[in-house]
C-alpha cells in the first residue's frame, strides 16, 4: 500500500430520521493503522455509524474527519474510503477479475494498469488462478476474498467492514476473520468493522467501541471490555456473564470486602460503595467441584439445572442460594446429570464489581 493510512475522527456526531435518533451525540477516534470495531446488538447504532464514515449517510450534527480533513459534508465518491457489504455485491454477470478491477476503470484507470492492481490484489488475497471464473463459481468463503481485494485495489485510507462474516459458516468465519486481521496489520490499514459477534470482536480488533441505543455505552481493548465492564449492560454483551446480587460490606481504598451468599470475597472496588452492589462473574470463574466440598476452596451448593455437551466443553447451569450460574467446563471432568448436587468454587479473578 503506497498510502499512509488515516485517521478517523467523530465529534458529537448525531444522525436523526424524522423523529427516530438512529446516532446520538458520539465522539471516538480511530487511531491510523489499527482495526476498531463497532460492536452491539441490532438496532443500536453501528451500521448508520460505519455508513457515516462512508458517507452513505449524512450527519445531522457533529463533524467527521479522515486522515485530518473535515469529510462531513463530502459525498461517498469524494472520500478516500472502501466498505466491504454483508451481501459482497459482486457483479455476477462480470468474471472475479473485472469485479475487481471495475473500481480502478470507473475512475480512468487505463484497462491494462486496472488489471494489473486487480491481479495484485488478488494475489494478495489468495486467489491466483481463479480470475476468470463468476462469483457463482465460487464459494461463500472465495466470495468473500473477492470483495476485500475489490476495496482494496483502490487503496483507500480507511477500509469499512459491515458483518463481514454473517453469511459463512462457523468454521469459516474463523478463518476468515484470520485473514483479514492478518491483511491488516501487513498492509498497515486503519478498519472500521461492524458486527453483532462479541467473539469475532474480541479476536479481531485493536479496540472495541461497544454501542447501545445509538450511544457509545464503553470503549477500550478487547481486554478492558471483558475484564473491567463499565456497565452491566457491557458485562453482559462482552462474553456470558453471571450478573448476581451482592453487598459491599466494608471499603478498604481501591479495594471492598464484599459478600455473596456464604461467602466474603476481597475485590477491586471500582468506586462502588457501602450497600447492595451487583458482581458480573465469567462462567470460566467457576468450577464443578464434589458435592462434599472437597478440595473446592470457597463456594457454594446448589444443584445442576440444565447440561448440554458442546464437544471442547459442556455447559451448566446451576440452581444455587446465590442465584442460577451458568458455568462453562471445558476441562475433561466426568458429565454431571441433571439433579445431581455439586459445589460450585469461585477462583480469585473473573468476578467484577459493576459500577453504579
Amino acid at each position: 500500500m503506497s498510502k499512509a493510512p488515516a485517521s478517523v475522527e467523530f465529534r458529537n456526531v448525531s444522525k436523526r430520521y424524522g423523529a427516530v435518533t438512529a446516532v446520538d451525540d458520539v465522539s471516538f477516534g480511530i487511531e491510523p493503522g489499527t482495526l476498531v470495531t463497532l460492536l452491539g446488538p441490532s438496532g443500536c447504532g453501528k451500521t448508520t455509524t460505519l455508513r457515516l464514515i462512508a458517507g452513505l449517510e449524512m450527519a445531522s450534527s457533529g463533524t467527521i474527519s479522515i486522515g485530518g480533513v473535515d469529510v462531513t459534508r463530502l459525498s461517498a465518491a469524494d472520500r478516500d474510503v472502501s466498505m466491504v457489504f454483508q451481501s459482497y455485491a459482486l457483479f455476477p454477470h462480470m468474471s472475479v477479475l473485472e469485479n475487481v478491477a471495475y473500481g480502478p476503470t470507473v475512475q480512468g484507470a487505463p484497462k491494462a494498469l486496472a488489471r494489473e492492481m486487480a491481479m495484485e490484489k488478488l494475489a494478495l488475497v489468495g486467489l491466483s488462478g481463479l480470475e476468470k471464473r463468476a462469483p457463482s463459481e465460487l464459494s461463500g468463503g472465495q466470495q468473500q476474498r473477492v470483495a476485500v481485494a475489490r476495496a482494496l485495489v483502490l487503496e483507500p485510507q480507511v477500509l469499512l467492514f459491515d458483518e463481514p462474516l454473517s453469511n459463512l459458516d462457523a468454521k469459516l468465519r474463523r478463518r476468515v476473520r484470520e485473514e483479514i486481521r492478518e491483511l491488516q496489520i501487513k498492509l498497515n490499514l486503519t478498519v472500521a468493522y461492524v458486527t453483532h459477534d462479541q467473539e469475532e470482536a474480541l479476536a479481531v480488533s485493536d479496540r472495541i467501541i461497544v454501542m447501545s441505543n445509538a450511544r457509545i455505552a464503553q470503549s477500550g481493548t478487547p481486554y478492558e471490555l471483558y475484564e473491567e465492564p463499565a456497565s452491566l449492560f457491557v458485562a453482559d454483551f462482552i462474553g456470558d456473564a453471571n450478573i448476581l446480587d451482592a453487598e459491599l460490606v466494608e471499603e478498604r481504598g481501591p479495594r471492598a470486602l464484599v459478600r455473596l451468599g456464604p461467602m466474603e470475597l476481597d475485590l477491586p472496588r471500582r468506586g462502588a460503595t457501602a450497600g447492595p452492589i451487583k458482581l458480573a462473574v465469567r462462567p470460566d470463574a467457576l468450577r464443578l467441584a464434589p458435592a462434599d466440598g472437597d478440595g473446592a476452596g470457597r463456594g457454594v451448593d446448589g444443584r445442576v439445572a440444565k447440561a448440554a455437551y458442546l464437544g471442547k466443553q459442556r455447559e451448566y447451569t446451576v440452581a444455587t442460594p446465590v442465584g442460577d450460574l451458568f458455568i462453562v467446563d471445558s476441562g475433561r471432568t466426568p458429565a454431571r446429570l441433571v439433579d445431581a448436587p455439586v459445589r460450585v468454587a469461585f477462583s480469585d479473578s473473573g468476578i467484577v464489581v459493576l459500577p453504579r
